[in-house]
């Protein structure tokens, strides 16, 4: 299982943890991921997508399917038929 939102992008980036005495050693930072089933009404259908906390929160303040089909006019493929 990727750890990829499907609608944002996000995927884990690579960084340092840095000790008091300045010792780096590597880490990842994973994004926040949920799997969450989404109804979309004006299509009368269910999907169910991995997304990031932030995308619900994008979510939640336009609605699944305005997000969609702002992600839409931007050329990014969600892998969700409209």
């Amino acid at each position: 299982m990727s750890k990829v939102c499907q609608l944002t992008g996000k995927r884990p980036i690579s960084g340092h943890n840095v000790s008091h005495s300045n010792v780096k050693t590597k880490r990842r930072f994973i994004p926040n991921l949920k799997k969450k089933r989404f109804y979309i009404p004006e299509t009368d259908k269910w999907v169910t997508l991995k997304v990031s906390t932030s995308a619900l929160r994008n979510i939640n303040k336009l609605g699944i399917y305005a997000y969609l089909k702002k992600l839409e006019a931007k050329g990014i493929d969600t892998g969700v038929e409209l």
